[in-house]
C-alpha cells in the first residue's frame, strides 16, 4: 500500500520521453532549494564570464555547503581572446549526516543538487527498489522512472553484488557523486535505502551532495526504538511518525511492548475481554507494520509473561498467582495452572500473522515469585510452584526451572503458528544451571543489573549467548522519572555510551563485541500522564539520534556534541 512518502503513479522507460514534454512544475520540499535546470547554470557561467572580462582576474565565488562546488584552487589571468575559464573545484568535504558515514573518498567537482529535470531512476534488474525510488522521488519533488540512461541531474538506484571472492555486508551501500549525478548501489534493498537517507540528509543539511564516493555500512545489525504502548496509549499516527524518523536515522527495529499490568492495547478476537478501552485496532497495526516494512524496520512484538500480565488477570482473576497464605501477587500469572498457558498461547497464536517479522519478544522479567527476599525463599512462599516444577521436570527442579519451561512453551506455541522466528527475553528471564535451559539461540535483552542478585552481562556472553543492549543507565526514558530514573540526555549517550557498555557505565571485555548485536533506546510509560505524545517526541529526539550514531558506528564520533546537536537541529 502506498506509504506517506510514496507517489501514487508509476513510471516506465517511456518516462524519459515524457520528461521532455511541457508539464506543470512539481512541488518541492521547503528545505530543498535547488537551481532551476540548466538556465540557472547558464546564467551563472555568463555572469562569471562578465566578471572575468571586467576584472581581468577570474574570481569564483566561495561555496559554504561543506562539499560540492566552491572556489578555485588557483586564479589565472584571463585573456579577452579566450573563452570563460572552467572552474577548478576544491576537494570535497564529508557529507554531514546522522549517523555519520563511515568513509568518504573526496574528489574535485560540483557535487549534486536536484534540478527541475532530475529523476530518480531504478536500474533494470533492480525492480525490487521501486518503493525506495518512489519514496525518494516524492521527498525531493522530482520524477521517477524505471530503466533508461541516467543523465545530468539524475539519481540512479541499483542492486550490485559484491566483487568476486568478497562477502556482501548486509545493509551496506556505495554512493557515488560524479558529473552532477548520483548512483547508489548495494547488495540488498535495505542498503540502497540507507544510501537514499544519506543523500536526503546531505541535501537537507547542506544543500548539496559532495563530490566523491561514500562507502558505508552499520557496525551493529540491530538498531532501534522500544516503545511501551501498554501503560500509555499512543496513536497509530504518532507511531508512524516515529517510524519515519527512525528510517532517516537508519534504525531498523521497533519494539512494541503492548501488554502489561496497566493495559492491553491491541484488538483481540480470541480474548476481547482483556483489551483496554484505548487500543490499536488490528487494521491500524497492519498499517504500522506495512509502513515499517517499506522503511526496512522490523516490528518486534512483546506480550510480557509470566509477570506483567495484570491486564489479562483483571479479566481472569482465577489465574493470578497466590502465595501460601492465599495472597494475590500483582501482575504474576500462576504458571502451575495449565489454563494460564492456554490463554497466553491463544493470544500469541492470534497475533503471529499480524506480526510476521523475524523476531518475537517473550518477556520473562520481574516474575515476583522469584523476587522473594531473604530470609524467606521462593520455595517456602510458593510451595505449589515447587510441586509443579518437580512433577514436570524431576525431583530436583525448582521455580526457576518452571519459569524457564514457561518461556520455552510459549516459544513452542509461536513456532507451531509459523516457524523461523528468533526469540528474545529480558536478562532476568535467564537462570544459570538448573534442570531446564532456555533455547541457546534465544537473545538476551539486557536492561538492568541494578537489582540485587542480577547477573552480570559477561555471564550470558560467556555462555555464548547473543545479547542486545538496553542499558537502563543510559537508554531508559521512563515517564515521570520514578525511583532513581532520570530522563536520559543525548549528550551523555553520545559522549559515554557504546553498545559494549551493557551494565552501568563500564564496557564489557572487547572479546565479546561480536556477540553484542546492537541495542534499542527504550520509552517506558510508568506514569502515563507525565508527558503527552508531543512531549515524549521532543524528549527522545536527541537521545534517539545519539543512539543511532553509536549503533551505526561504534567508534568515537568525529564531531563533538555541540556540532552534532547543531546538525541534528538543522536536519530536524
Amino acid at each position: 500500500m502506498p506509504g506517506p512518502g510514496d507517489p501514487e503513479r508509476s513510471s516506465s522507460p517511456s518516462s524519459e520521453a515524457r520528461a521532455s514534454q511541457p508539464r506543470a512544475p512539481r512541488s518541492r520540499p521547503a528545505w530543498l532549494h535547488r537551481p532551476r535546470g540548466r538556465r540557472a547554470l547558464v546564467l551563472k557561467v555568463a555572469l562569471a564570464g562578465i566578471a572575468v572580462l571586467a576584472l581581468i582576474i577570474a574570481v569564483w565565488p566561495d561555496d559554504d555547503t561543506h562539499g560540492g562546488h566552491g572556489g578555485p584552487a588557483d586564479n589565472k589571468r584571463a585573456s579577452s581572446v579566450l573563452p570563460s575559464p572552467s572552474p577548478i573545484y576544491p576537494i570535497s568535504s564529508l557529507p554531514r549526516t546522522i549517523p555519520s558515514v563511515r568513509e568518504h573518498r573526496p574528489a574535485r567537482g560540483p557535487g549534486f543538487r536536484p534540478v527541475d529535470s532530475s529523476r530518480v531512476i531504478v536500474a533494470v534488474g533492480s525492480e525490487s527498489l521501486t518503493d525506495e525510488g518512489k519514496l525518494l522521488a516524492q521527498e525531493l519533488g522530482v520524477d521517477y522512472a524505471t530503466g533508461g540512461q541516467p543523465r545530468e541531474g539524475d539519481i540512479e538506484l541499483a542492486l550490485a553484488p559484491p566483487a568476486k571472492g568478497q562477502k556482501a555486508a548486509p545493509e551496506s551501500y556505495t554512493l557515488t557523486t560524479r558529473d552532477r549525478r548520483v548512483r547508489i548501489t548495494g547488495p540488498d534493498d535495505a542498503g540502497v535505502f540507507y544510501g537514499t537517507r544519506t543523500l536526503k540528509q546531505a541535501l537537507k543539511g547542506g544543500g548539496v551532495m559532495p563530490e566523491g564516493v561514500v562507502e558505508d555500512r552499520p557496525d551493529k545489525p540491530q538498531r532501534g526504538l522500544n516503545l511501551d504502548i501498554a501503560r500509555k496509549h499512543y496513536s497509530a499516527a504518532w507511531i508512524e511518525d516515529q517510524l519515519r524518523q527512525m528510517a532517516d536515522l537508519k534504525l531498523n527495529q521497533l519494539g512494541l511492548h503492548f501488554s502489561d499490568d496497566q493495559g492491553f492495547r491491541i484488538e483481540s478476537s480470541s480474548h476481547p475481554e482483556v483489551v483496554s478501552r484505548d487500543h490499536l485496532s488490528k487494521r491500524e497495526v497492519q498499517r504500522i507494520v506495512a509502513l515499517a516494512t517499506k522503511l526496512h524496520i522490523t516490528v518486534v512484538p512483546e506480550i510480557d509473561s509470566p509477570g506483567h500480565l495484570g491486564a489479562v488477570l483483571a479479566a481472569h482473576p482465577g489465574l493470578q498467582l497466590r502465595d501460601k497464605d492465599g495472597k494475590p501477587v500483582r501482575g504474576a500469572i500462576d504458571i502451575a495452572n495449565p489454563e494460564s498457558g492456554r490463554i497466553v498461547d491463544d493470544l500469541l497464536r492470534e497475533y503471529a500473522d499480524l506480526f510476521p517479522g523475524a523476531y518475537w519478544h517473550l518477556g520473562g522479567d520481574e516474575y515476583q515469585a522469584l523476587a522473594v527476599k531473604a530470609p524467606t525463599t521462593p520455595e517456602t512462599v510458593f510451595p505449589s510452584l515447587v510441586a509443579a516444577a518437580r512433577a514436570k521436570y524431576g525431583p530436583k527442579a525448582d521455580i526457576e526451572d518452571l519459569a524457564t519451561g514457561w518461556l520455552n512453551d510459549r516459544a513452542a506455541a509461536l513456532r507451531s503458528a509459523g516457524p523461523g522466528r528468533t526469540f528474545k527475553a529480558w536478562n532476568d528471564g535467564f537462570f544459570p544451571g538448573g534442570k531446564v535451559a532456555a533455547d541457546q539461540g534465544r537473545e538476551v535483552e539486557y536492561w538492568t543489573g541494578k537489582e540485587a542478585g542480577e547477573r552480570a552481562p559477561e555471564e550470558y556472553l560467556a555462555e555464548g549467548r547473543p545479547l542486545v543492549n538496553l542499558n537502563d543507565e543510559y537508554l531508559y526514558y521512563v515517564l515521570g522519572e520514578p525511583g532513581s530514573y532520570k530522563y536520559p540526555t543525548g549528550k551523555r549517550i553520545y559522549e559515554e555510551w557504546t553498545p559494549s557498555v551493557v551494565r552501568g557505565t563500564k564496557p564489557v571485555d572487547a572479546k565479546y563485541a561480536g556477540q553484542i548485536l546492537g541495542g534499542r533506546f527504550a520509552v517506558w510509560s510508568d506514569n502515563p500522564g507525565a508527558q503527552t505524545e508531543e512531549q515524549v517526541a521532543r524528549g527522545i529526539r536527541l537521545p534517539l539520534r545519539a543512539t543511532a550514531q553509536k549503533l551505526w558506528d561504534t567508534r568515537t564520533p568525529a564531531m563533538d556534541w555541540e556540532e552534532f546537536k547543531a546538525l541534528a537541529d538543522r536536519l530536524g
